[in-house]
């Protein structure tokens, strides 16, 4: 087996940790930018093993070759989603199985695009499911920590916890992060902030179906946990409004909404209004072809350079709202909070950035268990990973039911922390269903880490976990 990891070079700089050090799996890191590459395998200190390769995402045909050549068979794609149809296809084409972190682009409706949807995201890979399943095989697309993580929490709410019914399933996004010594400084991918954020929003309700509105629609206040407040939240188009319907058909309403703020919001109109988020190229002094989100995205600082300088904590989760049984109120935020500080002297990368990631080790020890990788770990933990992996660390003693923690409140909701606060390993006691049989907790591949108890990871454990195991299997938006 062989695992080809197509990304940008930060997007690489977590695989020195957990699952990436199984040292009989060979993973060539692939990039546009051939240095930023080789800063990663330097890092990684086994080149053998991660032997680096350039590659235009552009070019399907290029993948294509580069698959071939090593004999992947399994192509994990890290890039701007504007490259997934073309990662998607060469996939499908090479016969490897595939891994992506969010879903092909959606397209506006050519006459309302603030009422209606068209071409909506991850349209492009669903309308291929027949053809992969015909093929056997197998792709997890929208596998990062929103989507990925934040649909396994809605999945989890509406199995697991006692809702009767269930009015709205919203995810909320916030932080109060800053960047020192920068006016205006995104921490994550500006191309991608500004398809997401100019995009109508698209909200789902069971008697309409999915509809668009205008951005930054509907905004609201939420209480974010763990120390980062009150925050202006507003509709974001986002793939679990298209996701979260298709498999908890129960939900009334589904909703995204993130916390960008009043300066973010003015530089992304103000973008809009000069056409500077454009990405069809235009010509500038001397007949050169640009195009102007690019030159957007060349003027800001890398928001892989730029952690060391980022102070503050990131919040994602999701909010379920309904009434249990007796017909009583009920609204649970399951959420996963980072600190980037502790994220950069931990893992050596930003907070988003390792919130992201090791969605995709969920990914990979999900085809490992497709492929039939099933070698024994350390008992009673299942079979679920190859033996060369990391061993999961021994079982924490849970503390004593009156003193577990249950979480932030939020009105008439109770904040349910899943999780350890960013890096800072457990510090915080997951709810009850979440630990074992014997009453322990068990932790995902390493403690600490951004990884939250209710997650891919998670779900390899044993006991009532094995709940969260059919919840990610179940919400694993996969093509097959």
């Amino acid at each position: 087996m062989t695992v080809a990891a197509c990304a940008s070079a930060s997007c690489l700089r977590f695989c020195r940790r957990g699952i990436w050090r199984c040292p009989a799996l060979p993973l060539p890191p692939a990039d546009y930018n051939l240095e930023r590459a080789k800063e990663v395998q330097a890092k990684l200190t086994n080149p053998a093993r991660f032997p680096v390769e350039k590659v235009d995402a552009h070019h399907q045909s290029e993948i294509e070759e580069l698959a071939k050549k090593h004999g992947v068979s399994l192509i994990i794609n890290a890039c701007e989603p504007h490259f997934n149809e073309k990662i998607f296809d060469a996939a499908f084409a090479v016969g490897a199985n595939y891994i992506d972190m969010a879903m092909t682009l959606s397209e506006k409706h050519p006459e309302k695009p603030h009422e209606l949807t068209h071409l909506k995201l991850g349209d492009y890979q669903l309308a291929k499911n027949a053809a992969w399943e015909a093929k056997g095989s197998l792709a997890l697309i929208g596998l990062g920590v929103e989507p990925g993580m934040s649909d396994v929490f809605a999945r989890y709410a509406a199995d697991h916890m006692e809702f009767a019914e269930i009015d709205e399933i919203g995810i909320r996004d916030g932080s109060n992060m800053v960047v020192e010594g920068y006016e205006f400084a995104p921490n994550f991918s500006i191309w991608t902030c500004i398809e997401e954020c100019l995009n109508p929003p698209v909200i789902f309700e069971k008697e309409r179906g999915w509809f668009t509105t205008e951005p930054f629609s509907e905004p609201e206040v939420f209480e974010f946990p763990g120390g980062i407040g009150p925050v202006e939240i507003v509709n974001v188009e986002h793939e679990e409004v298209l996701l979260v319907p298709r498999w908890i058909p129960q939900a009334k309403r589904v909703t995204f909404k993130f916390g960008l703020g009043t300066t973010f919001i003015n530089v992304l109109k103000t973008l809009n209004m000069l056409g500077l988020d454009k990405t069809q190229k235009v010509k500038v002094r001397g007949g050169v072809e640009v195009s102007p989100r690019d030159v957007v995205a060349a003027c800001l600082p890398d928001p892989a350079k730029i952690g060391h300088l980022m102070k503050g904590k990131t919040c994602a989760g999701t909010m379920v709202k309904g009434k249990d049984a007796a017909g009583k109120a009920k609204e649970v935020y399951l959420y996963q909070i980072a600190d980037n500080e502790e994220c950069m002297a931990r893992w050596g990368c930003q907070a988003v950035v390792a919130q992201v990631r090791p969605r995709a080790g969920w990914g990979w020890l999900l085809h490992a268990t497709v492929a039939r990788m099933w070698v024994a770990l350390t008992p009673p933990v299942p079979s679920c990973c190859p033996s060369h992996c990391s061993p999961l660390p021994a079982p924490l003693p849970l503390p004593p039911a009156d003193r577990l923690q249950r979480g932030h409140r939020h009105g008439p909701a109770a904040h349910r922390r899943v999780g350890g606060q960013g890096c800072a390993g457990p510090g915080g006691v997951p709810a009850h269903p979440l630990h074992g049989e014997d009453g322990r907790l068990r932790l995902p591949l390493r403690r600490g880490g951004p990884q939250p108890q209710v997650s891919g990871a998670a779900a390899l454990q044993h006991g009532q976990c094995a709940r969260l195991q059919r919840a990610v299997r179940a919400t694993s938006h996969r093509v097959n």
